[in-house]
């Protein structure tokens, strides 16, 4: 019998508002060939190198003795999966899912995979990313007779496939996506096969590998590694691959020349031993710290980064500009990217929790300080004060990024505009705000230099407001995603 999800819960989980731009969702998935590899231990693992993509809830799906049954609920994956997987254990494929959400509520129901049955059978769903035309595709779909049991953007997707399901489940997952606008890598599976889908802009990431002589899927490359996977490609645009037990089988959807692969993968979002779309994450990180020390040069006694995604740019400038790199911060490895404030005045005692300076490294020095972006300012300004309690000098601030200066519509929670520093300061007083002797950001040019040579374009919007879709009607609404409640 399937695993039952809990009943929703009467409450709202409280979402964590630090200074940082947050995660979409990971997704994974495999379909076994042999007996070589666990599809449900495989997702589990998978899910773990995936955890920083999403910390709300986790799930996984398995397709068994014709069946699909799941399991899924609110927290870490250890914590979703901490009495075992046993009863996922013996199937033929697997997909799983780690959510941070930025379409609908926090709560169980709405965490993934999403099983549903239909007349043409049952198929399970996971999705990162985000549709811009999520509202008015339901709305047309409930006034055709559809009921929702979610808030989530995911659901519509899996409502279509299921409509359009007559033809066979290829047709019925091209027939979606072509009323699809927006971003999504969706990983798929019926009881018979594994289903892995890139949107046409290639906005979010999605790869495929291989182990033993099974097929998988994953948002980054860096899950391959955790279960001893080889990287073979990333999807391309458009591009929908069946894995059943036949073999593989490549589809080209709707494809554009006119990517858009979303840049802050590289800046903060992924892993750094993670590659995508034929660029090393840390190496593009590394060349923009390389970058703010060729065009921003500073003189200083040490360069230091905010930890931990910081910390690759911060050698790249430490190595271009000869000056030595040292450990300024100490951060306390138990408080992750989901740390959560009591109430909202404690957000400066957050930082020292998560963050304290190391004042023998730091006292009557002056500090290069490399951080990837800043969002709302208030870490950025806190650290500094830590920094020069701690008897630094000066301190002088160097984002291997641009000012975000716009909202994403595409699968990245980011505050409202007004929220946004970057929108209504310019370099020389948001530097005044957090306390810096002084700032410096990366260009736009610069960044898209540090990733020469990618498969995909980029999509820079949160930069200088140039989306990959037109998003006028949000721009108007003040709304970030078309379902916000």
């Amino acid at each position: 019998m399937p695993l039952k999800i809990k009943k929703p819960m009467p409450y709202q989980r409280i979402k964590p508002q630090d200074d940082c731009m947050r995660e979409e969702c990971g997704v994974f998935g495999i379909y076994r060939a042999d007996s070589g590899v666990e599809p449900a231990e495989a997702t589990y693992y998978g899910l773990f190198a995936l955890q920083h993509r999403g910390q709300e809830s986790a799930g996984i799906a398995v397709a068994k003795n014709g069946q699909i049954e799941y399991h899924k609920d609110m927290g870490l994956v250890s914590e979703v999966f901490k009495n075992g997987l046993e009863a996922l254990c013996g199937a033929q494929a697997a997909i799983g899912h780690v959510r941070y959400s930025t379409t609908g509520d926090s709560h169980i129901a709405n965490a993934q995979p999403l099983v549903i049955s239909s007349k043409k059978g049952q198929i399970a769903l996971a999705h990162n990313g985000n549709l811009i035309n999520a509202k008015e595709l339901r709305e047309e779909l409930e006034n055709s007779g559809a009921i929702f049991q979610t808030t989530i953007d995911t659901e519509v997707i899996a409502s279509l496939i299921a409509k359009n399901r007559n033809d066979g489940i290829i047709e019925a997952i091209k027939k979606t996506v072509s009323l699809l606008k927006g971003s999504y890598a969706l990983v798929i599976m019926t009881p018979e096969e594994v289903i892995g889908v890139r949107d046409p802009k290639g906005i979010r990431p999605i790869a495929l590998g291989k182990i033993d002589n099974s097929f998988v899927f994953a948002s980054e490359s860096c899950a391959f590694d955790t279960i001893g996977a080889e990287f073979i490609r990333d999807l391309r645009p458009g591009e929908i691959i069946v894995i059943d037990k036949k073999g593989l089988k490549s589809y080209q959807g709707m494809g554009e020349t006119n990517t858009a692969l979303c840049i802050f993968e590289f800046v903060y979002f992924a892993r750094p031993d993670s590659d995508i779309d034929g660029i090393s994450v840390h190496k593009a990180r590394e060349r923009a710290g390389a970058r703010l020390a060729i065009t921003n040069p500073v003189n200083a006694d040490i360069v230091a980064a905010v930890p931990d995604s910081a910390m690759p740019a911060a050698m790249g400038y430490a190595e271009q500009s000869c000056i030595p790199y040292k450990k300024a911060l100490a951060k306390n490895r138990y408080v992750g990217r989901t740390f959560i404030q009591p109430a909202q005045g404690k957000r400066e005692i957050g930082v020292n929790v998560k963050l304290n300076p190391l004042k023998r490294n730091v006292h009557g020095k002056r500090i290069i300080l490399v951080d990837d972006s800043i969002v709302r300012g208030t870490t950025s300004k806190r650290i500094v004060e830590m920094l020069k309690l701690a008897g630094a000098r000066e301190v002088h601030m160097q984002i291997s990024s641009p000012p975000i200066k716009f909202p994403c519509f595409f699968g990245i929670d980011t505050p409202s505009h007004d929220q946004l520093i970057g929108s209504k300061n310019s370099v020389e007083e948001i530097r005044k705000l957090i306390g810096a002797d002084s700032l410096h950001y990366l260009s736009i040019e610069d960044l898209l230099k540090t990733v020469e040579g990618a498969a995909c374009n980029f999509c820079v919007g949160c930069f200088n407001g140039e989306y990959p879709e037109d998003v006028s009607n949000l721009l108007k609404c003040g709304k970030k995603n078309s379902l916000d409640k």
